[in-house]
């Protein structure tokens, strides 16, 4: 494709930019870069005026800030991305109702009853039948994640940024607790300024909380307070052997398995809803032993230990699970870092200076891994996408107040939902 002589491009960019140096380019990288100064205060209106002016021509305006000086690149206008498939989200969101279904099923106890004479018809009857005893955790934890994901899509639509339709990861519960491993939806485009990357992030994490909170409230209002015991196996019969390999025999023959129980994680946000539901701090420990209870929470909070055995915990029902599971979702979501929401988050607050909270994420992920390896996981995936982050069309654009103070806000609510040892066993 040809382009405008020089001349003409810089008619259109001196309306809103003083140029102290001009450079001709690859078009493979950019076409034109003008280095100098923006002649309006209001650099989002000077962008789309240009952007506006050098449409016809197939030009794509870049804004970037380099050595403190401001920058136009010119290059050549980006593609539109192609339709999406959306029969395989589709596919994939109908096979996670399925994994989430069954695993809500085994949370209920559901157990299908069928007669050794029964035909196959009232076989899948049957199965069918108990599948669907775990509606009330698939209904909700799919709300939690659908709004999460549907914020992001739909605030992509409304600036114009070219996005997918989430994409659900369904697995059995013998692989995930919650029967997926979440959902994710791509930006098919760059946004336009840190103000657009920054809308798009945060509207995923506030439309999850937005159902998750209530969710999790009403799963706590379904929930009993009871002491936390290891399960007790009875005494294996002649021939037969423990169900475990790590098996703790007791005196009458019964045993305990050692990694049998799961105590879920606390976040302030979890711990202060416990608090408010049920009048108490909980796991509450049988003993603090002489310790102050300060200490033991804080060692608690931040290590999973010691289990509180013998102590009072809540024992909750499948939809405050999935309440749960939603504020650690958001949680993971918003580690401000790289693509994730948090990383959008802090780009828009600090621009390129939030690559240097990097290595110490990464250092604290796998100080964290000690007492959960989840985190050494979670390193491990951020280490493999190293620093990367998603750069806008026009990075001279900063928030403005208002955003600014929601990015403080998002940074708040991470540290209330962000639970150091998400899950524990015993």
């Amino acid at each position: 494709m040809s382009y405008p002589e020089t001349e003409i491009l810089t008619s259109l960019v001196s309306r809103i930019f003083r140029i102290d140096d001009v450079t001709a380019g690859d078009p493979r990288q950019y076409i034109v870069r003008y280095r100098g100064q923006l002649l309006v205060d209001d650099s989002a209106q000077a962008y789309d005026q240009l952007s506006a002016a050098l449409y016809p021509y197939g030009i794509t305006p870049l804004f970037r800030i380099e050595d403190g000086q401001h920058v136009i690149m010119l290059i050549p206008r980006l593609a539109d991305p192609k339709p999406a498939n959306i029969a395989v989200n589709l596919a994939l969101f109908l096979l996670t109702v399925l994994t989430v279904l069954w695993t809500g099923s085994l949370m209920a106890g559901a157990e299908p009853l069928v007669s050794s004479t029964a035909g196959f018809g009232e076989q899948v009857l049957a199965w069918f039948q108990a599948l669907l005893q775990g509606w009330p955790f698939a209904l909700s934890l799919l709300s939690i994640l659908l709004f999460h994901e549907f914020g992001h899509y739909l605030v992509s639509r409304y600036h114009k940024t070219p996005a997918t339709l989430p994409y659900f990861i369904p697995l059995p519960p013998q692989l995930s607790p919650l029967g997926t491993l979440g959902a994710a939806i791509f930006m098919q485009g760059v946004p336009k300024n840190k103000r657009i990357l920054f809308d798009i992030g945060i509207a995923g994490p506030l439309a999850g909380l937005i159902v998750a909170i209530p969710v999790l409230w009403l799963g706590l209002s379904l929930s009993h307070v009871d002491v936390v015991n290891d399960t007790l196996y009875p005494a294996p019969q002649a021939n037969e052997s423990a169900l475990c390999f790590d098996a703790n025999f007791l005196e009458d023959g019964s045993y305990t398995c050692g990694s049998d129980g799961f105590l879920e994680g606390n976040s302030l946000l979890y711990l202060g809803m416990k608090y408010l539901r049920f009048g108490q701090l909980l796991p509450a420990p049988a003993d603090y032993h002489g310790q102050a209870p300060i200490l033991y929470w804080l060692r608690y909070f931040f290590t999973g230990g010691p289990v509180p055995l013998g102590g009072m915990d809540v024992m909750i029902d499948p939809v405050a699970f999935a309440g749960w599971a939603g504020l650690l979702v958001t949680a993971l979501n918003l580690l401000p870092v790289g693509t994730l929401d948090g990383g959008h988050v802090v780009y828009g607050l600090f621009g390129e200076k939030a690559r240097q909270a990097y290595p110490f994420i990464l250092g604290l992920l796998a100080l964290l891994g000690i007492f959960w390896m989840g985190w050494w996981l979670w390193a491990a995936i951020l280490l493999w996408l190293g620093r990367v982050q998603a750069q806008p069309l026009d990075q001279i654009t900063t928030l403005d107040p208002p955003r600014r103070i929601l990015a403080v806000v998002m940074l708040v609510i991470f540290v209330l939902v962000f639970s150091p040892v998400p899950a524990m066993s015993f």
